[in-house]
């Protein structure tokens, strides 16, 4: 795992949130342009909307449905240099409504003939930006077990993948490092399922710093299938994908990060139990208690039975709710920093 060179997080990842207007508009101060844009309505419930450049503008897929990927003229229209555009649709802008947004930036063009560079048994192309730890990838499944490149120099510590072009066996399958390391096991991003047992999920393999492996399932490699993978690896003091044991108290587990948190997302992988993310643009001071679930349409929760501290270092539970924080369950998550404690920012007296 490599210490980040990033001294401002918002150059790679940022929360966005916006006021729907039911026409068209351009929602801007991403302080970037994105790769990956993720919205979801706050104020009315629908459906998680996601969109890449890799897919291409108004192309869209929802992470609490198996849905294949649908084109909509009227949804995400264009990735602009500080920020996107969108049209009417519902899911991105409607109107009077409070959305939420999470944008992160890759950037960098590959593609790989994987029998001509000898990288991976399966060709793909993508964006990555490798200072920030994040790719995402595009490939059509063979299956047959392979592996593919993913862009980045170091080895992805979560992966979340979808099907393109059917709902058939399409769920949203998710690769992290505290339930999958040795590549026997996988979590699905759009059900409440605990973490699942099978070698073939990755073939029986952990990624490597060129490639990952994918087995015979038809969530990430049915053969002739188009997938799409967001791939993460870890920067010390910018992100981290770890687990951690919860103890069912109302005085709830600590979670080491080494930063303040911008944005957790989570799931208690020993049970049966919603997703869950949370950040520092729809709660501004703790406790943050404001909850979203990437597979519910539900409208945002506000709610003591949610509460968290995002603190200078980590992440605190305040309360014993098993969604997150069951006793002695094992809980995953994935979170990204408001100012990495390294570098020119790791100065005494700074850190909040």
């Amino acid at each position: 795992m490599a210490y980040t060179t990033i001294n401002k997080s918002t150059d790679y990842f940022n929360t966005k949130l916006y006021t729907g207007n039911g026409g068209t508009q351009s929602i801007t101060e991403v302080g970037f342009q994105p790769d990956f844009t993720w919205i979801k309505g706050r104020s009315y419930a629908d459906d998680h909307a996601l969109f890449d450049t890799i897919r291409g503008v108004t192309k869209i897929l929802y992470s609490n449905e198996v849905n294949a990927e649908e084109t909509y003229a009227n949804s995400l229209t264009a990735f602009d240099s500080d920020g996107f555009s969108i049209g009417s649709m519902a899911e991105v802008n409607t109107n009077s409504a409070t959305l939420a947004s999470w944008n992160w930036k890759a950037g960098t063009s590959f593609t790989n003939d994987a029998s001509a560079t000898g990288i991976g048994t399966i060709d793909s192309t993508g964006s990555v930006n490798d200072t920030a730890g994040f790719s995402i990838v595009s490939y059509t499944g063979t299956g047959s077990a392979g592996t593919i490149k993913h862009g980045l120099s170091s080895v992805p510590y979560m992966m979340i993948i979808k099907k393109r072009n059917s709902a058939t066996g399409s769920n949203w399958m998710v690769y992290h490092k505290s339930i999958s390391g040795t590549g026997d096991g996988h979590i699905w991003l759009d059900l409440t399922n605990a973490k699942s047992t099978d070698i073939n999920s990755w073939n029986n393999t952990a990624p490597t710093s060129s490639v990952f492996s994918i087995g015979t399932r038809t969530e990430n490699n049915g053969s002739g299938d188009t997938f799409i993978a967001y791939c993460f690896a870890e920067k010390q003091g910018y992100s981290k994908f770890g687990s951690y044991t919860g103890n069912g108290n109302a005085d709830g587990t600590f979670v080491y990060t080494g930063f303040k948190p911008a944005f957790v997302l989570l799931k208690n992988a020993s049970g049966t139990y919603n997703w869950n993310m949370q950040d520092n643009k729809r709660d501004t001071f703790n406790p943050v208690d404001r909850h979203l679930a990437p597979n519910l349409t539900a409208a945002e929760a506000e709610s003591s039975n949610y509460n968290v501290d995002f603190l200078s270092n980590g992440f605190k539970l305040r309360n014993n709710l098993t969604v997150w924080n069951a006793s002695g369950a094992n809980h995953i998550y994935m979170a990204f920093a408001e100012a990495p404690l390294v570098g020119s920012n790791n100065v005494p007296g700074t850190a909040r």
